[in-house]
């Protein structure tokens, strides 16, 4: 195997949520099989003494293990699942260079290198391990799932499609031929520019100040990421973004192709009010059996389920999980 990297990791408490005291936290780092080393928190209950069922959570899509997907780590840890949630490649304080780009092919495996590490745990029952997948993530964990048969419980949280999107812009609006040329025209002239220049240039996070006409979602964004809210100075939303080429490869590798084939349960939950809706909605249409499940949550939007704890029905997530991971 590759030589694993050692990151420096920051010790302190720097979550945009207050720790609990009813479960362990420390900090902890894995390998994919590509080599990048992940960093990641690691959340125990206390006093647990049995081998414990295992959730890996990662999301939202150019987020950072210490917002959303550490609150839901940390929250199912106090229901008694131990948890990790971690950083993707090439962002936060994972490995990876360059840094702030994006792979359907290596984030799924990143999905799959927390399975890894959660199946070799001395307390963790491997036959008893799921996954929680935060907006871009959620299609990221139905690929995961579609591949990985370790995983034996899904959810999906106001998920994104990053392939569809990038693809087809929002709401489908740019999804024909042409407009799909002129966008990969921008991006291949883009590499042309940033080979020169020796450097990737960053396409900017979430808009600040917030144009007066800006859409809705924008503003639903601009909520989160750059207000105390959820602002964290790792987080790719909150600043400079991702690299412009950062996410080309979702074009042209749809991350869905298999999804129907998902044997294991999956729950996909989403904000009823949500701009992103469609994207579950859609999922949802595609998998089978009868362990699946579309939840969708009244007058909720989609950043609601990042950390509004009187939104999220972490009470439906804990009675799934146990259901499914048994």
């Amino acid at each position: 195997m590759a030589e694993r990297m050692r990151l420096e990791l920051t010790q302190e408490w720097d979550k945009t949520f207050p720790k609990s005291e009813r479960v362990n936290h420390r900090k902890v780092t894995f390998h994919n099989r590509y080599g990048i080393t992940l960093a990641a928190d690691l959340y125990e209950p206390k006093g647990a003494e049995e081998k414990l069922a295992a959730i890996a959570v990662c999301g939202p899509f150019g987020a950072v293990k210490e917002q959303s997907s550490g609150l839901y780590a940390q929250t199912m840890a106090e229901r008694g699942f131990l948890t990790v949630a971690f950083d993707p490649s090439f962002t936060g304080e994972s490995s990876g260079t360059p840094r702030y780009m994006a792979s359907p092919d290596i984030n799924t495996e990143d999905f799959q290198a927390a399975v890894d590490f959660l199946s070799v745990q001395d307390n963790v029952d491997p036959e008893k391990i799921g996954i929680i997948g935060i907006c871009g993530w959620g299609g990221m964990a139905l690929n995961a799932a579609a591949l990985d048969t370790r995983i034996k419980a899904t959810v999906v949280s106001t998920m994104y499609d990053m392939s569809r999107v990038n693809a087809n812009g929002y709401f489908d609006e740019n999804d024909n031929a042409d407009d799909r040329y002129e966008t990969r025209k921008a991006l291949n002239d883009q590499r042309t520019i940033d080979y020169k220049n020796g450097s990737y240039e960053l396409g900017g996070g979430v808009a600040d100040p917030l144009p007066e006409d800006a859409p809705f979602f924008v503003k639903d964004y601009y909520d989160y990421y750059k207000t105390n809210r959820g602002y964290h100075a790792r987080s790719l939303n909150s600043n400079g973004g991702w690299n412009k080429i950062g996410c080309m490869s979702f074009l042209n590798q749809p991350i869905l192709c298999y999804s129907e084939e998902i044997l294991s349960a999956v729950l996909v939950m989403h904000g009823e009010k949500a701009h992103s809706s469609y994207f579950s909605k859609d999922a949802f249409k595609k998998l089978q059996g009868d362990n699946k499940e579309l939840l969708l949550i009244p007058d909720a939007v989609h950043t609601d389920l990042y950390d509004r704890m009187d939104v999220i029905p972490f009470d439906r997530l804990e009675r799934f999980f146990e259901d499914n991971l048994k």
